[in-house]
C-alpha cells in the first residue's frame, strides 16, 4: 500500500508515475536477464529502458515548467520505524531530466553499439561475452533515479549502494581485460569509503532528535560543530562519488574498463548524482551556511579543475582522458557551488542564484559533451579496435559523420562559443567577477585565485582536446586499423547527435533552460538570477548582477558563420591555385609503413605542457632512445609519471589499513574469557555514551 502524505491531492499520482517507471526498469532488468541469449534481447532491453528514461524526464521537465507543489510518497517498506519516504521537489527534477536524458542517449548508443560487437565477432545478439550488461544497465539506471527521490537516509542510502553495485558489475563486465579487476577493486573500496562517509554524516544530521526523514533533518538544524563535521563528511562521501582530487583514483580506471555508453552514464551522469548530494545537503538540510563553508568547497573545487586537465595531458588513452577531464568539470562544478554558498551565507541570494544556476547548467551541459565524447570513443574503438591515440589519425577521411559530432563534442568541452560549454562557463565567471559584493577580505582573495585557476584549468582544457581530436581524427593513419576503418552504425550516430544537437542548441539559447530550472534556483537560495530585471528576452541571457554584462548565442552564432563563410571563400579564391600536392618527406624511409610516417604523436603535441607542469607536479620525465646514425631502428620516446594523490594519500592509506588488518587479525586467536571481557567493555562504552547524549 502507498501513502500520500503531502498536501498536493495529485502528488500521489504524479510521484506514483516516476516509481512505476523505476519499477519497470527492474522488470527490464529481470527480462535482459532471462531472456539474454535471444537475437532481440538487446532491443527489448535498450528500448523499454529509453522509454521509463522518456516517461520520467518528461514528468520531470512538466513538473518544474508548471510548478505546483512538492510530490511526496511514504512506501511501507525498509526499517519498520522508518518506512520508505520519496519526494520530488525542483530540485529533484531537475536531476531527474540529467540522468534520464543521459539514459536515453545511453540506451540509443548502446543498441548499436552492442550490435555492431556482436556483428564483428560473428555472434548472434544476444550471445556475447556481454550479456551481464543488460539486466544491470537498468538496474544502474533505476539506482540513479532512486537516489534522487528518496527523502529519507535510510532509502537514500540503500539507493546510493545500490547504484554503486551496479555500476561496479558493469565495470566487471569486460573481466577479461587484465586491467579491469585492479579497477573494480579500487572502485568498490572508494565506493565504501564513500558510502561509510554519508552514512556518518546522516547519522551526525539524525543524533538530535532520531529521526532520518529529510523533514525532520530540514527542521532540527543541527549545531556549528556538527554541521562543520557534516561538510566534511560530505565533502568526502559525495566527493569521492564525484571525482574530487584527492579522491579520483578509482575514476580514470574503472570509468574507461566499462563498455563506452556504460562509462558515459558513469562519467556524464553518475557524477551528477554525486553533485546532488552535495547540493541536497549543503544547501538544503543543514540550514543556513556558514561562509567558510563556501571557501573549503571552492578550494576542493579549483585543486581538482587544474589537477583533472593536468593528468588529462597525460594521457594517450581516449577513454582515460576523457575520464580525468571529468575530473576537471566536476571542479568547475563544485567551484560555483562553493560560489553560492560563500553569497548564500553573506545574504546576497541573486548573486547566489547566478552561481548556483551555473552549477547547474554546467552539470547538463557536462552530462551532454561528455556522453557525447564517451560515445565517439566508442566509435573509435568500434571502427579500429584500439583507444590508444597513437594508434588512430586520418578517421575524419574514414568516420566522417562522428568526426563532426566528435568536433561539436570537443568545441563545447572546449568552453568555445557558441556552444553549451561556454554558456556555463562565462555565467560561472560572472558570479566570480561578483566577488567585490562579499565582506570578507579573505573570501575576495580566495575568489580572485580560484577564479584564475580556473581560466588557466580552461584553457588547458583547449590545449588537451586540440591534441585528441588533431591526433585522432587528422592526419594521416598511424596504423593500419585507422586506414581502414568505416563508419559505424546509424544507431550509434543518431545516439552521437542528439547530444551534439543539445549542446548547439543550449549554447544558442540557454535562457529557456535557466528559466526552467528556477524553481530548484528559489528553493535553494530563495531567489532567481533575473530577479529585479522588468524584461528578459528568451532568446538573451542577462542576469542580475553587479557587472550588467549580457551574452545573445543567437548573434554570435551568426556573427562566426559569416566570419567562416567569408574566410572559406576567401582561403578557396586566393589560395587554392599555389597548393601542391607531394609526398612528404619519410625521413629515409620509404613504402606505405603506417609506423614510419612522421608526424605529431600524442606525447610529443603535449611535451610542451608536460614540462612545464608535469616535471613539478608530476614528476614527469622523458625517455629517449635515439639510434646511432646508420642504425635504422626509429626513435622510441616513452614518459613515465607519478600520480601525487597515489603517493600523498593512497599508498599511505593502503599500508596503514594493512597493518591494522594485521594487527587486527589477532582477535581471531583470544580465548572464550577475552572474548567476554571484549564483549563487556564494549557494553559499557554504549551505555557511556548513551548516557551522556540522553543530557
Amino acid at each position: 500500500m502507498l501513502t500520500d502524505c503531502g498536501s498536493n491531492p495529485n502528488g500521489f499520482a504524479a510521484l506514483g508515475l516516476v516509481v512505476s517507471a523505476i519499477a519497470f526498469l527492474f522488470a527490464v532488468a529481470v527480462l535482459g536477464a532471462a531472456a539474454k541469449r535471444l537475437p532481440q534481447a538487446s532491443t527489448v532491453v535498450y528500448g523499454g529502458t529509453a522509454a521509463a528514461c522518456a516517461l520520467i524526464a518528461l514528468w520531470a521537465a512538466l513538473r518544474l515548467a508548471g510548478g505546483g507543489p512538492d510530490a511526496d510518497l511514504v512506501l511501507p517498506v525498509g526499517l519498520p520505524w522508518i518506512q520508505a519516504h520519496l519526494r520530488a521537489d525542483a530540485l529533484s527534477a531537475v536531476f531527474l531530466i540529467v540522468v534520464n536524458l543521459g539514459g536515453i542517449t545511453a540506451s540509443l548508443f548502446g543498441w548499436g553499439y552492442e550490435r555492431a560487437h556482436h556483428e564483428s565477432h560473428g555472434m548472434s545478439q544476444g550471445g556475447s561475452q556481454d550479456g551481464p550488461v543488460l539486466p544491470l544497465y537498468p538496474l544502474f539506471l533505476a539506482g540513479m533515479n532512486m537516489v534522487l527521490v528518496a527523502a529519507d537516509a535510510f532509502t537514500f542510502l540503500l539507493s546510493w549502494e545500490f547504484m554503486s553495485l551496479a555500476s561496479w558489475l558493469l565495470v566487471l563486465s569486460t573481466h577479461r581485460d587484465p586491467e579491469t579487476p585492479k579497477a573494480a577493486r579500487l572502485y568498490l573500496l572508494m565506493a565504501s569509503f564513500g558510502t561509510a562517509c554519508l552514512l556518518l554524516a546522516f547519522g551526525v544530521l539524525a543524533t538530535a532528535h532520531g529521526d532520518y526523514s529529510f523533514a525532520a533533518i530540514r527542521a532540527h538544524a543541527p549545531a556549528a560543530g556538527a554541521a562543520a563535521l557534516v561538510v566534511v563528511l560530505i565533502l568526502l562521501g559525495a566527493g569521492s562519488k564525484a571525482g574530487l582530487v584527492p579522491l579520483h583514483v578509482w575514476l580514470p580506471l574503472a570509468h574507461p574498463a566499462a563498455p563506452s555508453h556504460v562509462s558515459a552514464l558513469m562519467s556524464g551522469v553518475m557524477t551528477k548524482v554525486a553533485v546532488y548530494a552535495m547540493i541536497r545537503v549543503l544547501f538544503d538540510l543543514l540550514g543556513e551556511p556558514e561562509w567558510w563553508w563556501g571557501g573549503v568547497t571552492m578550494g576542493f573545487g579549483a585543486l581538482t579543475a587544474v589537477m583533472g586537465v593536468l593528468y588529462a595531458l597525460m594521457q594517450d588513452d581516449v577513454k582515460r582522458l576523457l575520464a580525468y577531464s571529468t575530473v576537471e568539470n566536476i571542479g568547475a562544478i563544485v567551484i560555483a557551488l562553493g560560489l553560492a554558498l560563500v553569497f548564500k551565507a553573506a545574504h546576497t541570494p541573486v548573486i547566489a542564484a547566478l552561481a548556483l544556476a551555473a552549477a547547474l547548467l554546467h552539470v547538463v551541459n557536462h552530462s551532454l559533451f561528455k556522453s557525447l565524447l564517451f560515445f565517439a570513443a566508442g566509435a573509435m574503438l568500434t571502427a579500429t579496435g584500439s583507444r590508444d591515440l597513437n594508434r588512430l589519425g586520418g578517421l575524419i577521411h574514414r568516420m566522417p559523420t562522428t568526426a563532426v559530432l566528435a568536433l561539436i563534442g570537443a568545441a563545447a568541452i572546449s568552453a568555445l562559443p557558441p556552444l553549451n560549454g561556454f554558456v556555463g562557463e562565462w555565467l560561472l565567471f560572472q558570479a566570480i567577477l561578483n566577488a567585490p559584493a562579499l565582506s570578507e577580505w579573505s573570501l575576495k582573495i580566495e575568489i580572485a585565485v580560484v577564479g584564475a585557476a580556473l581560466a588557466l584549468a580552461t584553457a588547458l582544457a583547449g590545449a588537451c582536446f586540440v591534441r585528441l581530436y588533431g591526433i585522432a581524427f587528422l592526419g594521416r593513419p598511424r596504423s593500419r586499423a585507422a586506414g581502414e576503418a568505416v563508419e559505424v552504425g546509424r544507431a550509434m550516430r543518431l545516439g552521437m547527435a542528439v547530444p551534439a544537437v543539445l549542446c548547439v542548441v543550449l549554447g544558442v539559447l540557454p535562457t529557456p533552460l535557466i528559466r526552467l530550472f528556477e524553481p530548484a534556483l528559489r528553493l535553494l537560495v530563495e531567489a532567481g538570477p533575473f530577479d529585479g530585471r522588468a524584461y528578459q528576452p528568451w532568446f538573451w541571457l542577462a542576469p542580475t548582477s553587479a557587472i550588467g554584462n549580457s551574452y545573445n548565442g543567437l548573434i554570435m552564432l551568426v556573427v562566426i558563420a559569416l566570419l567562416s563563410v567569408v574566410l572559406v571563400l576567401g582561403i578557396h579564391r586566393k589560395a587554392s591555385d599555389r597548393v601542391r600536392w607531394s609526398i612528404p618527406w619519410g625521413c629515409g624511409f620509404d613504402g606505405p609503413d603506417p609506423a614510419a610516417v612522421t608526424q605529431y604523436t600524442a606525447s610529443s603535441f603535449g611535451q610542451p605542457i608536460r614540462r612545464a607542469f608535469g616535471s613539478t607536479v608530476f614528476r614527469a620525465r622523458d625517455h629517449v632512445d635515439m639510434p646511432a646514425p646508420g642504425d635504422t631502428r626509429p626513435a622510441r620516446l616513452s614518459v613515465t609519471w607519478t600520480d601525487p594523490a597515489w603517493v600523498v594519500v593512497v599508498e599511505p592509506l593502503a599500508r596503514a589499513v594493512g597493518w591494522l588488518a594485521e594487527k587486527a587479525n589477532r582477535l581471531q586467536f583470544l580465548t572464550i574469557r577475552r572474548y567476554l571481557t571484549l564483549m563487556f567493555l564494549a557494553l559499557v562504552v554504549l551505555l557511556v555514551m548513551v548516557a551522556v547524549t540522553q543530557r
